[in-house]
């Protein structure tokens, strides 16, 4: 029984049944900071949860690991653009940590039209003893002060402040649809349908534009940009991927305007594969560098692709991740999940790629074993510890047992956010309105840290 109710606990309250939860409560994105005590998600409602990872305790060893709720703000609102007659929806499309620096964390979080950035700081002691003011803040009448007090700090209860330092905006004409932040840590770019844009962080009203690839005439549009990265360790050089499938990798020292690029990536068609849906399915979802900067990672619907930058003919890996819905093409086309965006993340050493799919599944690739494995992240088998068994999915023929037929799939639940610890085998995999987070020993033991976030808690 005691088991029973651990398992429905989150961060000392109880998750509510999803006829509560509204749009508002959908998770847009999951990020890690850089040294994983943090996760940061964010959701369509502008809201940015930040969860904080338990120290470990001596009594308590099988504790380390979960994440409790450390700070929530409202980081963006509804807006209207009365030039335009247009919605600016509040939905938070991507979050970026900035490294660590002292005490205080700052985070990057955008919208589709404004990036912010925000200081997430600790505060356990209160100033008390001012001269001009009584204890209750009102100013006290200068006649009545005879002595001079010297302030002091108080302790207090633990508070944590999330404050805007930073707001920029008036810079895209179209969504954002991507952010990164440089390695020199004094730039970022922000990254929308046709155009590139580098900001430095102490620089709110002005921006550069790097990439510009709207045509004089909008008609003759082709393509559109639909991610984009900063190396990992080279400032100058980034990477933003199109809607046909290609891949640009541009160096800044080259030219202020990076309209042409150092190199270009991309697959040659294969003809007797050519479809109606081959342009939309060929469409770049993500994009991501290795953690070494020798290679980038892209996802489009069906596969996850790994490219050497020294080769820019094809991929040197192709994954496939749901192959299995080629023949569902139609009518996923007709319900507009062939539309669906899914994210791409490495682990911390390169070695094994994680991504999303339907029916909340998520797949892994190792890199070095060849191996892969399909996991369900589902509130059934999110008990502590509880082991994720390996889930397949049935084409045609007979059925196993343990086996799901594809006409079973359920296209309303999906894996699109995903993140990875940065030095442990810890996951966070973000589903419709809950967000899951699972620890391994190897490819295919997953444990629950029974953690499920919904963001109608807070």
């Amino acid at each position: 029984m005691e088991e029973d109710i651990d398992t429905r606990k989150i961060n000392n309250s109880f998750l509510r049944d999803h006829s509560y939860a509204t749009e508002a409560d959908i998770i847009s994105t999951v990020e890690f900071n850089h040294t994983g005590e943090l996760l940061a998600t964010g959701d369509k409602g502008g809201r940015v949860v930040i969860f904080q990872r338990e120290q470990e305790s001596k009594n308590q060893v099988h504790r380390r690991g979960e994440y409790n709720v450390y700070s929530t703000f409202q980081s963006h609102e509804p807006e209207f653009d009365y030039l335009k007659s247009l919605e600016i929806e509040e939905k938070i499309n991507k979050i970026r940590w900035l490294p660590q620096q002292n005490a205080t964390y700052f985070l990057l979080s955008t919208n589709d039209k404004t990036v912010k950035l925000w200081k997430v700081s600790e505060r356990d002691k209160r100033p008390e003893g001012y001269n001009l003011k009584d204890e209750e803040g009102r100013l006290r009448d200068p006649a009545t002060i005879t002595t001079l007090r010297v302030p002091v700090l108080r302790p207090m209860d633990l508070m944590v402040e999330a404050t805007p330092r930073r707001v920029f905006a008036n810079a895209h004409t179209y969504h954002i649809n991507s952010i990164s932040v440089n390695s020199d840590y004094e730039t970022y770019m922000s990254a929308d349908d046709l155009r590139i844009n580098l900001w430095n962080f102490e620089i709110t009203n002005q921006s550069f534009n790097i990439v510009d690839i709207k045509p004089a005439n909008m008609e003759e549009l082709t393509e559109v940009i639909t991610a984009a990265e900063f190396h990992p360790h080279h400032c100058n050089t980034f990477v933003y991927s199109s809607s046909k499938g290609t891949i640009r990798l541009c160096d800044m020292r080259a030219s202020a305007l990076c309209d042409r690029h150092t190199k270009f990536f991309e697959e040659p068609e294969d003809p007797s594969n050519r479809s109606f849906f081959s342009e939309i399915i060929s469409s770049i979802s993500d994009v991501k560098f290795s953690h070494s900067g020798r290679y980038i990672m892209t996802r489009d619907y069906l596969t996850v692709k790994v490219w050497d930058l020294n080769m820019e003919n094809r991929p040197i890996e192709t994954y496939q991740v749901h192959d299995y819905l080629r023949s569902k093409l139609c009518s996923l086309y007709e319900n507009d999940c062939i539309f669906d965006k899914f994210e791409c993340v490495w682990n911390g050493s390169d070695s094994v790629i994680m991504t999303g799919s339907y029916n909340n599944f998520f797949r892994m690739f190792d890199r070095n074993t060849k191996r892969d494995v399909t996991l369900e992240a589902s509130r059934e088998n999110s008990k502590p510890r509880a082991i994720l068994k390996p889930r397949k999915v049935c084409v045609g023929g007979k059925r196993r047992k343990d086996e799901i037929s594809v006409d079973s799939l359920d296209f309303s639940k999906k894996i699109l956010h995903t993140a990875w610890h940065p030095s442990e085998n810890i996951i966070a995999v973000a589903g419709v309105q809950i967000t899951y987070i699972y620890s391994r020993t190897r490819l295919t033991r997953w444990t629950s840290y029974y953690l499920i976030i919904s963001h109608t808690e807070y």
